[in-house]
């Protein structure tokens, strides 16, 4: 299919149309799989019938979607209004990046609901998305599960960014709806629609929240939500909807901030004076007067042996704080008197040393023997761990060792250092896992096994979503050292081999020690040697398969320099 749309840059040669017609107040929007003949790429092109004036406010809506770099949305490229105005055949166009990938609507419809796990991940995604959005001003719209997009890698993409218009509290209310269709496989806030059950309760309470616009339960931003998908509650902890009687939308926070307020103001009420009586002075032989009973309640009277009654912090009924004798916690036979002698304020002097001193001079004792610990323990323990990987240390036999320890013999020049363990060096991705079960086939020492990245889509550089991953060695001690062997089975692949970092640092601690381009087996030699206890190989560029592009690591051998 071939578009007749005029007044549209030569760049663009629009190829397919993607979805119906979607009429807007100010005219129609037709999508379309276009080629940037500049770029040689694909693109997601829409045009707005007519140009000019009617479309100048979802240009600018662009525009701004234009400053933000987040994978759950599609990037803006370019926009303008067009040319035209009013006249027959004048567009407006909004140009996005075309993002490859199953449709949600596709997969529920093929599969049904998603697993609990995946659609909290889905949802979330998308969702962090939309509050960096929130964050600029922009309301997305179009939270439909015919734009949603399911990336390989397990990324989520939104198409069509923005829409024709939307609100921010849409926006919420529409991922709730998604949120439920992942789980459900249908929605319930449809005409006709019959209830869904959602066999999570603080999922549900979270959709009755995305929906509501009660400001005592609804969801206030976008955030919140993402907060609340990162992981399942705690019982007892999630959302206070979830275990409330039917009929409550009272929070919890909101019933304890009305306690406290109560509290507060029938603590005003009895003291002294408050009410045009003569002050009222205490006795530690005596009961205070007991005023009259807030709430419908008699009051308790109990003796105070260290502060007036005014002086009391105010806690609502069921609270820890509420059964502490504050007044006379620690008064000692040493105090002749809880007030001073002319009738002021109370003595706190000792009082204040014990509440402040004690938890100090613990905390100092804790810090102290964590430092002990540390130093005489876990360092010994560092150093028994056993090996791991295929090359036999100096002294172990041929069928299996344990690490090098201090007194063990540093290997000969040239010979090849035992690598005690490793880990997936990844500051720059999602939080996601790289493969990571797989590290130890990287030095395990059949080059048939192998560690790889995940498989990227749209370029060598990771799809443009982060400049590189890698696989951190470590030697077990500091050791010099004169270079790196690496055999991949993927040929093409660039990798740098850094060095002088630890295993949480950033790449930057890491100083660069060689590089080069993967062909096979292939030797890094360093300029000059380096001392260190951590290897890093970080791959910088990906090898081109089939399905996208990818990198293995297949066995990583570490030299001794002499």
């Amino acid at each position: 299919m071939t578009s007749t749309t005029t007044g549209l840059p030569d760049r663009y040669r629009p190829l397919d149309q993607v979805a119906p017609d979607e009429e807007t107040p100010t005219g129609v929007i037709r999508s379309w799989r276009a080629r940037d003949r500049v770029l040689n790429r694909d693109v997601a092109l829409r045009v707005h019938t007519p140009g000019g004036p009617a479309a100048r406010e979802w240009i600018t809506r662009a525009l701004t979607a234009g400053g933000l770099a987040t994978p759950a949305l599609a990037m803006v490229y370019d926009a303008a209004e067009g040319t035209g105005g009013a006249e027959s055949g004048g567009a407006a166009y909004v140009v996005n990046e075309w993002i490859e990938g199953t449709r949600l609507s596709d997969r529920l419809a093929s599969d049904g609901p998603l697993p609990e796990r995946d659609a909290r991940a889905v949802v979330r995604r998308l969702a962090e998305g939309v509050a960096e959005a929130h964050r600029v001003g922009l309301a997305v719209g179009g939270l439909t599960p015919e734009h949603v997009v399911l990336r390989p890698g397990g990324l989520v993409g939104l198409l069509s960014v923005p829409a024709a218009s939307g609100t921010e509290k849409g926006d919420i209310a529409a991922l709730g709806a998604l949120l439920e269709l992942c789980l459900t496989g249908r929605r319930s806030d449809g005409p006709g629609a019959r209830p869904t059950e959602i066999a999570s309760p603080d999922l549900a309470a979270l959709v009755r929240r995305a929906r509501s616009t009660d400001p005592a339960t609804g969801l206030s931003n976008v955030s919140t939500m993402v907060a609340l998908l990162t992981e399942p509650p705690r019982p007892g902890t999630g959302p206070q909807e979830a275990v409330q009687p039917a009929g409550v939308t009272d929070s919890g926070w909101m019933r304890r901030l009305r306690d406290r307020r109560d509290l507060a103001d029938a603590e005003e009420a009895r003291r002294p004076g408050a009410d045009g009586d003569s002050p009222v002075r205490l006795d530690r032989s005596t009961l205070p007067p007991v005023p009259g009973a807030p709430l419908g309640r008699p009051l308790t009277a109990r003796p105070l042996t260290a502060r007036p009654l005014s002086a009391r912090p105010a806690f609502p009924a069921g609270d820890e704080e509420d059964a502490l004798d504050w007044g006379g916690t620690f008064t000692t036979e040493n105090d002749d008197s809880p007030l001073d002698d002319d009738g002021g304020e109370p003595r706190t002097a000792r009082r204040r040393l014990a509440v402040v001193g004690l938890p100090v001079l613990a905390l100092a004792l804790v810090i102290a023997f964590a430092l002990w610990f540390g130093n005489n323990v876990l360092s010994v323990a560092g150093n028994v761990d056993p090996v791991r990987g295929p090359t036999p240390g100096p002294g172990s036999s041929a069928g299996g060792g344990s690490a090098p320890t201090s007194s063990a013999p540093a290997p000969a020049a040239g010979a090849p250092v035992t690598i005690a363990d490793a880990a997936v060096f990844d500051p720059y991705g999602d939080g996601e896992p790289e493969n990571d079960d797989a590290v130890p086939q990287s030095f395990d020492g059949d080059p048939t096994t192998a560690w790889s990245t995940v498989t990227y889509r749209g370029s060598a550089d990771f799809g443009h979503l982060k400049p590189g991953v890698g696989v951190v060695y470590d030697l077990g001690s500091k050791q010099p050292l004169a270079g790196v062997t690496i055999t991949t089975t993927l040929p093409g692949a660039t990798v740098e081999v850094r060095t002088g970092g630890t295993p949480e640092d950033d790449l930057d601690a890491f100083t660069l020690a060689t590089s080069g381009k993967l062909t096979g087996t292939d030797d890094l030699a360093f300029d000059s040697p380096v001392t260190t206890r951590y290897v890093l190989v970080w791959v910088t560029g990906l090898a081109t398969t089939a399905d996208g592009f990818t990198a293995d690591l297949a066995e990583v051998g570490v030299t001794a320099a002499g």
